[in-house]
Protein backbone atom coordinates (compact mmCIF):
# COMPACT_ATOMS: atom_id res chain seq x y z
CA UNK A 1 0.00 0.00 0.00
CA UNK A 2 2.92 2.49 1.13
CA UNK A 3 4.35 2.48 -2.49
CA UNK A 4 1.35 2.54 -4.17
CA UNK A 5 0.92 5.87 -2.67
CA UNK A 6 4.47 6.83 -3.24
CA UNK A 7 3.54 5.99 -6.94
CA UNK A 8 0.44 8.38 -6.56
CA UNK A 9 3.40 11.84 -6.07
CA UNK A 10 5.47 13.50 -7.37
CA UNK A 11 9.13 12.59 -7.26
CA UNK A 12 11.91 15.05 -5.60
CA UNK A 13 14.29 14.51 -8.30
CA UNK A 14 15.70 18.20 -9.11
CA UNK A 15 18.88 18.14 -7.31
CA UNK A 16 21.04 21.31 -6.31
CA UNK A 17 22.89 21.99 -9.51
CA UNK A 18 19.22 22.19 -10.77
CA UNK A 19 17.33 24.36 -9.03
CA UNK A 20 20.74 26.99 -8.83
CA UNK A 21 20.45 27.16 -12.58
CA UNK A 22 16.10 27.09 -13.32
CA UNK A 23 16.51 29.88 -10.59
CA UNK A 24 18.64 31.97 -12.75
CA UNK A 25 17.57 30.60 -15.92
CA UNK A 26 14.37 31.96 -14.73
CA UNK A 27 15.58 35.60 -14.29
CA UNK A 28 17.71 35.04 -18.38
CA UNK A 29 15.21 35.63 -20.70
CA UNK A 30 14.11 36.66 -24.39
CA UNK A 31 13.59 39.94 -22.54
CA UNK A 32 17.15 40.16 -21.41
CA UNK A 33 18.60 39.80 -24.94
CA UNK A 34 16.13 41.66 -26.80
CA UNK A 35 13.60 43.68 -24.74
CA UNK A 36 16.41 45.73 -23.15
CA UNK A 37 16.54 48.49 -26.58
CA UNK A 38 12.93 49.04 -25.59
CA UNK A 39 13.53 49.95 -22.04
CA UNK A 40 17.17 51.88 -22.94
CA UNK A 41 15.18 54.40 -25.37
CA UNK A 42 12.45 55.84 -22.11
CA UNK A 43 15.45 55.73 -19.74
CA UNK A 44 18.77 56.35 -20.76
CA UNK A 45 21.33 54.86 -19.26
CA UNK A 46 19.39 55.26 -15.52
CA UNK A 47 17.72 52.14 -17.06
CA UNK A 48 20.34 50.69 -15.11
CA UNK A 49 19.23 51.95 -11.42
CA UNK A 50 15.76 50.60 -12.73
CA UNK A 51 16.72 47.24 -13.23
CA UNK A 52 18.41 47.22 -9.52
CA UNK A 53 15.10 48.72 -8.48
CA UNK A 54 12.59 45.98 -9.99
CA UNK A 55 15.61 43.33 -9.24
CA UNK A 56 15.47 44.15 -5.12
CA UNK A 57 11.50 43.67 -5.10
CA UNK A 58 11.76 40.89 -7.65
CA UNK A 59 14.05 39.44 -4.63
CA UNK A 60 11.86 40.87 -1.90
CA UNK A 61 8.71 39.09 -3.83
CA UNK A 62 11.07 35.47 -4.24
CA UNK A 63 11.83 35.98 -0.28
CA UNK A 64 8.18 36.20 0.32
CA UNK A 65 7.17 32.80 -1.65
CA UNK A 66 10.47 31.11 -0.63
CA UNK A 67 9.51 31.16 3.44
CA UNK A 68 6.07 29.34 1.98
CA UNK A 69 7.69 27.24 0.01
CA UNK A 70 10.38 26.37 2.41
CA UNK A 71 7.75 25.76 5.18
CA UNK A 72 5.18 23.41 3.23
CA UNK A 73 7.10 22.29 0.18
CA UNK A 74 3.96 21.09 -1.85
CA UNK A 75 3.12 21.48 -5.19
CA UNK A 76 1.00 24.04 -6.47
CA UNK A 77 3.13 27.14 -4.92
CA UNK A 78 1.35 29.98 -4.71
CA UNK A 79 -2.25 28.82 -5.66
CA UNK A 80 -1.79 25.88 -2.61
CA UNK A 81 -1.27 28.63 -0.22
CA UNK A 82 -3.40 31.46 -1.55
CA UNK A 83 -6.16 28.32 -1.35
CA UNK A 84 -5.50 27.63 2.20
CA UNK A 85 -4.24 30.87 3.95
CA UNK A 86 -6.62 33.64 1.63
CA UNK A 87 -9.54 31.06 0.80
CA UNK A 88 -10.90 28.54 -1.89
CA UNK A 89 -11.23 31.87 -4.50
CA UNK A 90 -7.38 32.70 -3.52
CA UNK A 91 -6.40 29.39 -4.54
CA UNK A 92 -8.84 29.00 -7.76
CA UNK A 93 -7.97 32.36 -9.20
CA UNK A 94 -4.08 32.76 -8.48
CA UNK A 95 -3.99 29.10 -9.89
CA UNK A 96 -5.77 29.47 -12.91
CA UNK A 97 -4.44 32.93 -13.56
CA UNK A 98 -1.02 31.27 -13.89
CA UNK A 99 -1.82 28.37 -16.50
CA UNK A 100 -3.25 31.06 -18.61
CA UNK A 101 -0.78 33.45 -18.55
CA UNK A 102 2.03 30.69 -19.52
CA UNK A 103 -0.20 29.18 -21.66
CA UNK A 104 0.00 32.29 -23.71
CA UNK A 105 3.33 32.90 -22.77
CA UNK A 106 4.41 29.20 -24.67
CA UNK A 107 2.32 30.41 -27.78
CA UNK A 108 4.23 33.30 -28.30
CA UNK A 109 7.54 31.62 -27.87
CA UNK A 110 6.65 28.71 -29.98
CA UNK A 111 5.88 31.25 -32.92
CA UNK A 112 9.71 33.24 -32.05
CA UNK A 113 11.09 29.47 -32.17
CA UNK A 114 9.80 29.19 -35.88
CA UNK A 115 11.17 32.56 -36.82
CA UNK A 116 14.31 32.17 -35.46
CA UNK A 117 15.10 28.45 -37.08
CA UNK A 118 14.01 29.96 -40.17
CA UNK A 119 17.39 32.47 -39.39
CA UNK A 120 18.76 29.02 -40.82
CA UNK A 121 16.46 27.10 -42.69
CA UNK A 122 14.53 30.11 -44.61
CA UNK A 123 12.36 27.18 -46.64
CA UNK A 124 11.01 26.22 -43.22
CA UNK A 125 7.66 26.82 -42.74
CA UNK A 126 7.13 28.23 -38.81
CA UNK A 127 4.41 25.91 -38.02
CA UNK A 128 6.47 22.94 -38.85
CA UNK A 129 10.09 24.01 -36.89
CA UNK A 130 7.24 25.00 -33.98
CA UNK A 131 5.70 21.29 -34.21
CA UNK A 132 8.88 19.72 -33.78
CA UNK A 133 10.27 21.64 -30.41
CA UNK A 134 5.61 21.36 -29.35
CA UNK A 135 6.76 17.48 -29.50
CA UNK A 136 10.07 17.25 -28.49
CA UNK A 137 9.72 19.82 -25.16
CA UNK A 138 6.52 18.23 -24.21
CA UNK A 139 8.13 14.89 -24.48
CA UNK A 140 11.02 16.00 -22.27
CA UNK A 141 8.25 17.03 -19.54
CA UNK A 142 6.56 13.30 -20.39
CA UNK A 143 9.82 11.77 -19.37
CA UNK A 144 11.12 11.48 -15.28
CA UNK A 145 11.52 15.47 -13.85
CA UNK A 146 15.24 14.52 -14.01
CA UNK A 147 15.08 14.96 -17.51
CA UNK A 148 13.51 18.25 -17.16
CA UNK A 149 15.97 19.46 -14.66
CA UNK A 150 18.66 18.08 -16.72
CA UNK A 151 17.38 20.17 -19.91
CA UNK A 152 17.00 23.27 -17.88
CA UNK A 153 20.32 23.38 -16.79
CA UNK A 154 22.22 23.16 -20.16
CA UNK A 155 19.87 25.41 -21.19
CA UNK A 156 20.44 27.90 -18.74
CA UNK A 157 24.18 27.23 -19.08
CA UNK A 158 24.21 28.63 -22.44
CA UNK A 159 22.11 32.08 -21.35
CA UNK A 160 24.61 32.08 -18.56
CA UNK A 161 27.84 31.43 -20.32
CA UNK A 162 26.79 33.96 -23.28
CA UNK A 163 26.21 37.12 -21.42
CA UNK A 164 29.54 36.54 -19.02
CA UNK A 165 31.26 36.59 -22.31
CA UNK A 166 29.32 39.51 -23.33
CA UNK A 167 30.39 41.12 -19.99
CA UNK A 168 34.14 40.36 -20.31
CA UNK A 169 34.42 40.83 -24.41
CA UNK A 170 32.92 44.54 -23.66
CA UNK A 171 35.57 44.78 -20.94
CA UNK A 172 38.30 43.93 -22.79
CA UNK A 173 36.91 46.32 -25.35
CA UNK A 174 36.77 49.02 -22.49
CA UNK A 175 40.17 48.78 -21.32
CA UNK A 176 41.91 47.85 -24.55
CA UNK A 177 41.05 50.83 -26.15
CA UNK A 178 39.64 48.36 -29.01
CA UNK A 179 36.01 49.79 -29.24
CA UNK A 180 37.24 53.01 -30.56
CA UNK A 181 36.91 56.58 -29.10
CA UNK A 182 33.12 56.76 -28.11
CA UNK A 183 33.47 53.23 -25.92
CA UNK A 184 34.19 55.31 -22.58
CA UNK A 185 32.43 55.29 -19.06
CA UNK A 186 32.00 58.74 -19.57
CA UNK A 187 28.88 57.51 -21.95
CA UNK A 188 26.87 56.44 -18.66
CA UNK A 189 26.24 60.50 -17.89
CA UNK A 190 28.14 62.64 -20.38
CA UNK A 191 25.19 63.20 -22.87
CA UNK A 192 22.49 64.68 -20.88
CA UNK A 193 23.42 62.70 -17.50
CA UNK A 194 22.60 59.43 -16.13
CA UNK A 195 18.94 60.46 -15.96
CA UNK A 196 18.67 62.26 -19.28
CA UNK A 197 14.80 61.81 -19.44
CA UNK A 198 14.58 62.29 -16.00
CA UNK A 199 11.90 60.40 -13.60
CA UNK A 200 8.77 61.19 -15.78
CA UNK A 201 8.38 63.52 -18.70
CA UNK A 202 5.47 64.31 -21.12
CA UNK A 203 7.21 63.31 -24.45
CA UNK A 204 6.23 65.88 -27.42
CA UNK A 205 3.58 62.69 -28.94
CA UNK A 206 1.62 62.76 -25.42
CA UNK A 207 3.71 59.75 -24.35
CA UNK A 208 5.99 59.64 -20.86
CA UNK A 209 9.59 58.75 -20.84
CA UNK A 210 11.85 58.74 -18.26
CA UNK A 211 13.37 56.01 -15.64
CA UNK A 212 9.27 55.66 -14.24
CA UNK A 213 8.04 54.74 -17.44
CA UNK A 214 11.13 52.09 -18.00
CA UNK A 215 10.04 49.92 -15.17
CA UNK A 216 7.03 49.07 -17.12
CA UNK A 217 9.84 46.93 -19.13
CA UNK A 218 11.66 45.89 -16.90
CA UNK A 219 9.47 44.82 -14.65
CA UNK A 220 8.59 42.06 -16.99
CA UNK A 221 11.90 40.90 -17.43
CA UNK A 222 12.23 38.78 -14.48
CA UNK A 223 8.65 37.24 -15.07
CA UNK A 224 9.53 33.46 -14.21
CA UNK A 225 11.11 34.26 -11.21
CA UNK A 226 8.72 32.44 -9.22
CA UNK A 227 9.73 29.15 -10.92
CA UNK A 228 11.82 28.66 -7.91
CA UNK A 229 8.58 27.86 -5.71
CA UNK A 230 6.85 25.61 -8.45
CA UNK A 231 9.90 22.95 -8.00
CA UNK A 232 9.04 23.07 -4.26
CA UNK A 233 7.55 19.66 -4.25
CA UNK A 234 10.10 17.80 -6.31
CA UNK A 235 13.30 19.21 -5.28
CA UNK A 236 15.72 17.40 -3.27
CA UNK A 237 15.94 18.72 0.24
CA UNK A 238 13.84 22.00 -0.59
CA UNK A 239 14.96 23.26 2.65
CA UNK A 240 18.42 24.00 2.06
CA UNK A 241 18.17 23.94 -1.74
CA UNK A 242 15.41 26.79 -2.39
CA UNK A 243 16.74 29.16 0.14
CA UNK A 244 20.61 29.03 -1.86
CA UNK A 245 18.85 29.11 -4.79
CA UNK A 246 17.00 32.12 -3.69
CA UNK A 247 19.92 34.05 -1.66
CA UNK A 248 21.56 33.93 -4.79
CA UNK A 249 19.17 35.38 -7.37
CA UNK A 250 19.80 39.08 -6.10
CA UNK A 251 23.67 38.56 -6.51
CA UNK A 252 22.82 37.32 -9.56
CA UNK A 253 20.80 40.04 -11.21
CA UNK A 254 23.82 42.50 -10.07
CA UNK A 255 25.96 40.71 -11.85
CA UNK A 256 23.79 39.66 -15.37
CA UNK A 257 21.76 42.50 -15.69
CA UNK A 258 23.45 45.55 -13.75
CA UNK A 259 26.50 44.59 -14.68
CA UNK A 260 26.31 44.02 -18.11
CA UNK A 261 23.95 47.22 -18.75
CA UNK A 262 26.92 48.93 -17.45
CA UNK A 263 29.48 47.37 -19.87
CA UNK A 264 26.51 47.81 -22.55
CA UNK A 265 26.40 51.45 -21.81
CA UNK A 266 29.79 52.17 -21.76
CA UNK A 267 30.34 50.63 -24.80
CA UNK A 268 28.25 52.84 -26.95
CA UNK A 269 26.15 56.41 -26.59
CA UNK A 270 22.70 55.54 -25.57
CA UNK A 271 21.46 57.49 -27.88
CA UNK A 272 22.61 54.58 -31.05
CA UNK A 273 20.28 52.16 -29.06
CA UNK A 274 16.99 51.91 -30.93
CA UNK A 275 13.69 50.71 -29.29
CA UNK A 276 13.95 47.33 -32.53
CA UNK A 277 17.69 46.85 -31.73
CA UNK A 278 19.24 44.75 -29.09
CA UNK A 279 22.46 46.27 -27.12
CA UNK A 280 23.88 42.66 -27.37
CA UNK A 281 23.99 42.74 -30.72
CA UNK A 282 25.82 45.54 -31.12
CA UNK A 283 28.38 44.32 -28.93
CA UNK A 284 29.08 41.63 -29.78
CA UNK A 285 29.37 43.21 -33.98
CA UNK A 286 32.38 44.68 -32.76
CA UNK A 287 33.76 41.49 -33.16
CA UNK A 288 33.39 42.06 -36.76
CA UNK A 289 36.35 43.87 -36.46
CA UNK A 290 38.44 40.77 -36.21
CA UNK A 291 39.96 37.95 -37.60
CA UNK A 292 42.27 35.00 -37.48
CA UNK A 293 44.16 32.68 -39.88
CA UNK A 294 44.01 29.22 -39.88
CA UNK A 295 46.00 27.01 -41.94
CA UNK A 296 46.96 29.98 -43.96
CA UNK A 297 43.57 31.30 -44.36
CA UNK A 298 41.95 34.09 -42.78
CA UNK A 299 38.53 34.10 -41.60
CA UNK A 300 36.02 37.15 -39.95
CA UNK A 301 33.92 36.78 -37.73
CA UNK A 302 30.80 38.50 -39.19
CA UNK A 303 28.70 35.00 -39.83
CA UNK A 304 30.11 33.66 -36.46
CA UNK A 305 28.39 36.35 -34.69
CA UNK A 306 25.18 36.06 -36.26
CA UNK A 307 24.97 32.42 -35.69
CA UNK A 308 25.78 32.70 -32.25
CA UNK A 309 23.46 35.00 -31.51
CA UNK A 310 20.56 33.37 -32.72
CA UNK A 311 21.26 30.29 -30.98
CA UNK A 312 21.80 32.35 -27.75
CA UNK A 313 17.91 33.94 -28.07
CA UNK A 314 16.73 30.28 -29.63
CA UNK A 315 17.98 28.48 -26.35
CA UNK A 316 16.32 31.32 -24.61
CA UNK A 317 13.11 31.04 -26.46
CA UNK A 318 13.24 26.98 -25.80
CA UNK A 319 14.27 27.35 -22.19
CA UNK A 320 11.09 29.98 -21.34
CA UNK A 321 8.99 27.50 -23.36
CA UNK A 322 10.30 23.77 -21.20
CA UNK A 323 9.53 26.19 -17.32
CA UNK A 324 5.79 27.10 -19.38
CA UNK A 325 5.03 23.26 -19.69
CA UNK A 326 6.88 21.96 -16.37
CA UNK A 327 5.65 24.76 -14.51
CA UNK A 328 1.64 24.59 -16.25
CA UNK A 329 1.29 21.04 -15.39
CA UNK A 330 2.60 21.56 -11.88
CA UNK A 331 0.25 24.16 -11.16
CA UNK A 332 -2.77 22.47 -12.60
CA UNK A 333 -1.68 19.06 -10.81
CA UNK A 334 -2.03 21.48 -7.68
CA UNK A 335 -5.56 23.17 -8.61
CA UNK A 336 -6.68 19.43 -9.31
CA UNK A 337 -5.50 18.07 -5.44
CA UNK A 338 -7.17 21.86 -4.36
CA UNK A 339 -10.39 20.66 -5.97
CA UNK A 340 -10.43 23.32 -8.29
CA UNK A 341 -9.68 21.30 -11.36
CA UNK A 342 -10.72 18.11 -12.29
CA UNK A 343 -9.93 15.06 -10.45
CA UNK A 344 -8.54 13.25 -13.79
CA UNK A 345 -5.71 16.06 -14.04
CA UNK A 346 -3.88 14.40 -10.61
CA UNK A 347 -3.10 10.97 -12.96
CA UNK A 348 1.02 10.49 -12.68
CA UNK A 349 2.51 8.04 -15.22
CA UNK A 350 5.18 5.67 -14.23
CA UNK A 351 7.98 8.73 -14.67
CA UNK A 352 5.66 10.46 -11.57
CA UNK A 353 5.14 13.09 -14.44
CA UNK A 354 1.48 14.70 -14.23
CA UNK A 355 1.17 13.18 -17.93
CA UNK A 356 -3.12 14.60 -18.07
CA UNK A 357 -2.19 18.28 -17.15
CA UNK A 358 0.90 18.19 -19.40
CA UNK A 359 -1.68 17.15 -22.35
CA UNK A 360 -3.99 19.36 -21.38
CA UNK A 361 -2.17 22.44 -21.27
CA UNK A 362 -0.14 21.06 -24.49
CA UNK A 363 -3.89 20.68 -26.77
CA UNK A 364 -4.45 24.20 -25.50
CA UNK A 365 -0.98 25.41 -26.59
CA UNK A 366 -1.62 24.00 -29.60
CA UNK A 367 -5.01 25.28 -30.04
CA UNK A 368 -3.51 28.88 -29.45
CA UNK A 369 -1.34 28.44 -32.06
CA UNK A 370 -3.71 27.24 -34.43
CA UNK A 371 -6.03 30.58 -33.32
CA UNK A 372 -3.04 32.40 -33.80
CA UNK A 373 -3.00 32.02 -37.42
CA UNK A 374 -6.63 32.56 -38.01
CA UNK A 375 -7.35 35.38 -36.13
CA UNK A 376 -7.57 39.16 -36.25
CA UNK A 377 -4.07 40.87 -35.69
CA UNK A 378 -5.98 43.48 -33.11
CA UNK A 379 -7.62 39.63 -31.22
CA UNK A 380 -3.77 38.35 -31.06
CA UNK A 381 -3.20 41.53 -29.41
CA UNK A 382 -5.66 41.51 -26.43
CA UNK A 383 -4.93 38.04 -26.17
CA UNK A 384 -1.09 38.65 -25.32
CA UNK A 385 -2.04 42.01 -23.06
CA UNK A 386 -3.75 39.69 -20.99
CA UNK A 387 0.19 38.32 -20.57
CA UNK A 388 0.72 41.62 -18.84
CA UNK A 389 -1.82 41.81 -16.48
CA UNK A 390 -1.75 38.45 -15.31
CA UNK A 391 1.75 39.17 -15.04
CA UNK A 392 1.18 41.71 -12.29
CA UNK A 393 -2.24 39.51 -10.44
CA UNK A 394 0.52 37.10 -10.15
CA UNK A 395 3.11 39.19 -8.53
CA UNK A 396 0.69 40.67 -6.38
CA UNK A 397 -0.90 37.53 -5.45
CA UNK A 398 1.90 35.68 -3.77
CA UNK A 399 2.59 39.39 -2.18
CA UNK A 400 -0.76 39.34 -0.33
CA UNK A 401 -0.72 35.42 0.21
CA UNK A 402 2.17 36.10 1.75
CA UNK A 403 0.78 38.24 4.32
CA UNK A 404 -2.02 36.03 5.61
CA UNK A 405 0.43 33.30 6.03
CA UNK A 406 2.47 35.11 7.99
CA UNK A 407 -0.17 36.55 10.23
CA UNK A 408 -1.36 32.85 10.51
CA UNK A 409 1.98 31.83 11.89
CA UNK A 410 2.79 34.97 14.13
CA UNK A 411 -1.45 33.22 15.53
CA UNK A 412 0.34 29.70 16.03
CA UNK A 413 3.65 31.11 17.53
CA UNK A 414 5.51 29.49 14.67
CA UNK A 415 9.08 30.03 14.04
CA UNK A 416 9.44 29.53 10.51
CA UNK A 417 12.88 28.01 8.79
CA UNK A 418 13.46 30.89 5.87
CA UNK A 419 12.15 33.94 7.01
CA UNK A 420 11.14 36.68 4.34
CA UNK A 421 13.13 39.82 5.07
CA UNK A 422 11.87 43.23 6.73
CA UNK A 423 8.16 41.59 6.86
CA UNK A 424 5.47 43.73 6.62
CA UNK A 425 7.66 46.01 5.38
CA UNK A 426 8.91 44.57 1.81
CA UNK A 427 5.33 43.62 1.27
CA UNK A 428 4.15 46.99 1.19
CA UNK A 429 7.06 47.97 -0.68
CA UNK A 430 6.30 45.13 -3.24
CA UNK A 431 2.68 45.96 -3.57
CA UNK A 432 3.11 49.93 -3.79
CA UNK A 433 5.83 48.99 -6.62
CA UNK A 434 3.32 47.00 -8.90
CA UNK A 435 0.25 49.50 -8.39
CA UNK A 436 2.70 52.00 -9.38
CA UNK A 437 3.44 49.79 -12.71
CA UNK A 438 -0.39 49.42 -13.26
CA UNK A 439 -0.25 52.99 -13.03
CA UNK A 440 2.69 53.70 -15.61
CA UNK A 441 0.96 51.10 -17.99
CA UNK A 442 -2.16 53.40 -18.06
CA UNK A 443 -0.14 56.10 -19.66
CA UNK A 444 2.96 54.22 -21.47
CA UNK A 445 0.75 52.50 -23.87
CA UNK A 446 -0.54 49.44 -22.37
CA UNK A 447 -3.96 51.00 -21.10
CA UNK A 448 -5.73 47.96 -22.47
CA UNK A 449 -3.87 45.59 -19.80
CA UNK A 450 -4.92 47.11 -16.93
CA UNK A 451 -8.59 47.55 -18.63
CA UNK A 452 -8.43 43.92 -18.99
CA UNK A 453 -7.29 43.36 -15.24
CA UNK A 454 -11.23 43.86 -13.70
CA UNK A 455 -12.49 41.42 -16.75
CA UNK A 456 -10.24 38.93 -15.95
CA UNK A 457 -10.89 38.73 -12.62
CA UNK A 458 -14.56 38.92 -13.22
CA UNK A 459 -14.77 35.84 -15.38
CA UNK A 460 -12.31 34.22 -12.81
CA UNK A 461 -15.11 34.93 -10.07
CA UNK A 462 -17.42 33.47 -12.43
CA UNK A 463 -15.69 30.08 -13.25
CA UNK A 464 -15.27 29.73 -9.33
CA UNK A 465 -19.26 29.93 -8.68
CA UNK A 466 -19.77 27.58 -11.51
CA UNK A 467 -17.18 24.83 -9.95
CA UNK A 468 -18.40 25.44 -6.60
CA UNK A 469 -22.02 25.07 -7.70
CA UNK A 470 -20.74 21.96 -9.34
CA UNK A 471 -19.10 20.57 -6.31
CA UNK A 472 -22.10 21.14 -3.83
CA UNK A 473 -24.10 18.88 -6.35
CA UNK A 474 -21.81 16.23 -6.50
Amino acid sequence: MEEKDENKQLKRGLSNRHIQLIALGGAIGTGLFLGIGKAAVLAGPSVILGYAIAGVVAFFIMRQLGEMVVEEPVSGSFSYFANKYMGPFGGFSSGWNYWVLYILVSMAELTAIGIYVQFWWPEIPLWVSSTFFFIVINSINLASVKVYGETEFWFSIIKVAAIIAMILFGSYLLISGSAGERATVENLYNDGGFFPKGWLTNAQDGSYQGLLAALVMIMFSFGGLELVGITAAEAENPEKNIPRATNQVLIRILIFYVGALFILFSLMPWRTITADTSPFVEVFNALNSFEFTLFDKTYYFTTIIANILNLIVLTAALSVYNSCVYSNSRMLYGLAEQGNAPRFLKKLNKNHSPIAAIIVSAILVAVCIVVNKIIPEKALEILMSLVVSSLVINWIMISFTHIYFKKQKIKEGVNTKFPSLFYPISNVICLVFLVGVLVMMWFTGLKISVELIPIWLLILWLSYLMVKRNKAKS
